[in-house]
């Protein structure tokens, strides 16, 4: 594959996705006109997942089509190249200095929660539901030295007065150990897409940021957030130091996530990835198929959340069918069928090209809300529905 020039690259990039001149250091707008780019032909309907859930033939498709477009620039050891592209304009979209490819999102919360503590050791403030602290392995108590104060056990968020409390008793212990670092995660997903209480992220913010204490946010399906809210992502991430987005969840790619902060922090944070063992050889087709995703998805996201919001409406007019809404949730509910076997009535709707996961062990089934809903209209999805009843 041949390589291209950093400025000829950014540019045919902006001309191929459709969107504004990515020179370095443009400002950029986080949507743009939502046009919706190269894409499978598939007209089934996704409603499992928070991706387009492309196949290993359509991520070489398009692949292919971005390289035979000169869209695509090798790098080196995840540096240079189209990583480089796509870490600016992430940068850019979430109003931080600096932004780095990492292969995982448990590699890049752990190294901001790392970096953020100077190194390694200090103690840092999680969600007892977060995705660090109940499924990356312990890997910042490990690997790190640091310890994890878990808060809001069962619950989405934690309450000032909750931070307050460890904030003094870790202050006061007879060796002291403060708190050097606070992480939050929204939404959950331990939580099925529920939000931190904005009102309450601004007060714990603010508090930590007059006691010194660092601020990361595990943004991991931040984007899916700011479609239900309206809320900017750059004003999400704006009170916090770093920030962690993923790249595999609904940007399409196979792997991949990206961290944001200063760039004091984050200049030589390749030297920590390779150190963990994650400075992979060629990042390239992770970055290219995010960075071939990224412009105008809040817009199409929001186009596709209009179309479930009327289907809802829609399909709950049917008897047999009960929508339950997630508490401060977003692009997850959960829907039972009346009447008849869910799982038959989950292989039929199957043939009317609509894909639902798994049958729960309660009959009901987790429903996502993805990019694959702009393929149906919400009547056409509820007469889908019904007539699968019959």
């Amino acid at each position: 594959m041949s390589t291209i020039n950093r400025r000829r690259f950014l540019e045919t990039s902006a001309m191929g996705l459709g969107v504004a001149s990515l020179r370095p250091g443009a400002a950029l707008a986080q949507g743009g006109a939502g046009a919706v780019p190269f894409a499978p032909a598939s007209t089934r309907v996704r409603m499992t997942g928070d991706g387009l859930g492309l196949t290993p033939a359509e991520q070489g498709q398009l692949l292919t089509r971005l390289a035979d477009e000169g869209l695509i620039s090798t790098d080196s050891y995840s540096n240079g190249g189209t990583v480089e592209a796509l870490e600016e304009r992430c940068a850019a979209v979430l109003g931080k200095e600096r932004a780095v490819f990492m292969p995982t999102g448990t590699l890049a919360n752990h190294l901001a929660v790392r970096e953020l503590a100077a190194g390694a050791g200090g103690r840092a403030i999680v969600q007892a539901e977060s995705h660090l602290f109940n499924d990356s392995g312990d890997c910042v108590q490990t690997l790190s030295g640091m310890t994890l104060m878990p808060l809001g056990a069962g619950r989405a968020a934690f309450a000032l007065d909750e931070v307050e409390e460890v904030v003094d008793r870790t202050r006061s212990g007879r060796v002291v150990r403060p708190i050097a670092v606070l992480s939050i995660e929204t939404p959950v997903r331990r939580r099925f897409g529920e939000t931190f209480d904005q009102t309450e992220l601004d007060r714990i913010t603010a508090f930590a940021r007059a006691e010194g204490i660092r601020l990361h946010l595990d943004g991991a399906r931040l984007f899916l957030q700011s479609g239900y809210t309206g809320i900017d992502i750059a004003e999400y991430a704006r009170p916090f130091d770093t920030v962690y987005i993923s790249l595999y969840k609904y940007f399409n790619a196979v792997s991949g996530a990206i961290l944001a902060g200063p760039r004091e922090l984050l200049d030589g944070m390749y030297h920590t990835r390779r150190m963990f063992g994650a400075g992979l050889p060629g990042a390239w087709p992770f970055a290219a198929v995010a960075l071939h995703y990224l412009p105008g998805f809040v817009d199409r996201f929001r186009d596709a959340v209009g179309v479930s919001e009327a289907f809802i409406e829609q399909v709950t007019r049917h008897e047999a069918f009960t929508v339950e809404r997630m508490t401060a949730g977003t692009n997850l509910f959960q829907l039972r069928v009346a009447g008849v076997d869910p799982g038959g009535f989950r292989r039929r709707l199957e043939e009317r090209g609509v894909d639902l996961g798994p049958v729960r062990s309660d009959g009901s089934v987790l429903v996502g809300v993805n990019e694959t809903w702009n393929r149906a209209t919400a009547d056409d999805l509820a007469d889908r529905f019904r007539s699968t009843l019959s």
